[in-house]
């Protein structure tokens, strides 16, 4: 009887403690922000580079009414318990109502609640729009040990729901936070408006569909301001690059070391996007013209979709002429 007692007791508190250590891990935040052991808080500043210029994408490339362009940039520094967007799943109306309008008010709300009910956001920062397809814009950032991840969002002005961003980006590498980080980025689309070009007017997406990555094969099709399909990848559309900023000591500004030049010049270091010229169908023949009791000629015609750029495939001929027989003869 004293055996089983002790059996009792014994299994009584080895179940004890499973559930406490169970019940622990439970409470932990899911994912690599999870094992970051930095010291507490760390500042970045972090740049945008627009990359969006007419050499490296010349397709329909938004020239007025507006011209190419982004928006104000919003991110957010945050935990794996929130996601500001992810690739291959729904967007939020937040950043429908961003992507297709730049509106950020919708979204500026999700972004506070996520924070009120579980925790999971440290800050919210912004940076300025930028008035052409290329130059810089910045600001700054603060990162928490709990809260290491880093999500944006910037516009495609114009596009039908087109934007560039990074989601959930990890700025804690263990027991240190990162010194500086570059990611390229290409263009995704909401999911939300099924225009197929830069200019397209609204056409809502009926039902949603996921947010996916534009590339130069897909969406297939002509008219996709993105598709070139004699390349394998596109070239990227913009970068960002965050530096963390070193600590001064109290009631200095800090320090901004090492930091990329800030400037709103075109890039002329990407390389050439060659756009090879586009025509239409054939139209029909034109009527057979000629003397009498000789042979006579007939004329069919295409017009340019496309100019060709970057030393694409020039334009064929644009007219054809071919023999027959006149039907009315003079």
């Amino acid at each position: 009887m004293e055996n089983l007692m002790f059996v009792y007791c014994s299994c009584k508190i080895i179940w004890t403690l499973l559930i406490t250590i169970l019940g622990y891990a439970s409470s932990l935040p899911v994912g690599d922000d999870s094992i970051c052991t930095a010291e507490e808080l760390a500042k970045y500043s972090i740049i945008f580079t627009g990359k969006w210029s007419q050499t490296a994408f010349p397709k329909q490339y938004p020239l007025y009414r507006p011209p190419a362009q982004w928006s104000s940039m919003l991110g957010v520094t945050h935990s794996s318990d929130y996601s500001m967007w992810k690739k291959n799943e729904y967007a939020s109306n937040g950043v429908r109502d961003f992507a297709e309008k730049g509106e950020a008010w919708v979204l500026m709300k999700e972004i506070e609640e996520a924070g009120e009910k579980i925790q999971s956001v440290h800050g919210i920062f912004s940076a300025p729009a930028i008035s052409s397809g290329t130059g810089q814009t910045s600001t700054e950032l603060e990162a928490h040990s709990r809260h290491p991840l880093v999500s944006f969002v910037v516009r495609i002005v114009p596009s039908p729901d087109w934007f560039v961003g990074i989601d959930s980006l990890n700025l804690c590498e263990g027991d240190h936070w990162m010194e500086e980080v570059s990611v390229d980025l290409f263009p995704y689309d909401a999911g939300t408006d099924s225009g197929f070009t830069f200019s397209s007017p609204n056409f809502a997406t009926i039902p949603q569909d996921t947010v996916t990555e534009i590339t130069c094969s897909s969406p297939s099709h002509p008219a996709n301001s993105f598709y070139y399909p004699k390349l394998k990848i596109l070239p990227p559309i913009a970068q960002v690059t965050m530096v963390k900023l070193k600590k001064t000591q109290p009631g200095l500004p800090v320090s901004h070391l090492n930091l990329p030049a800030k400037s709103n010049e075109i890039i002329d270091s990407v390389s050439e996007t060659p756009l090879d010229c586009e025509v239409s169908q054939w139209s029909s023949w034109g009527l057979c013209r000629g003397p009498c009791g000789k042979p006579g000629t007939k004329i069919r015609t295409r017009f340019v979709l496309l100019q060709p750029a970057n030393n694409g495939t020039p334009c064929p001929n644009l007219d054809e002429e071919t023999g027959c027989e006149p039907d009315n003869c003079v």
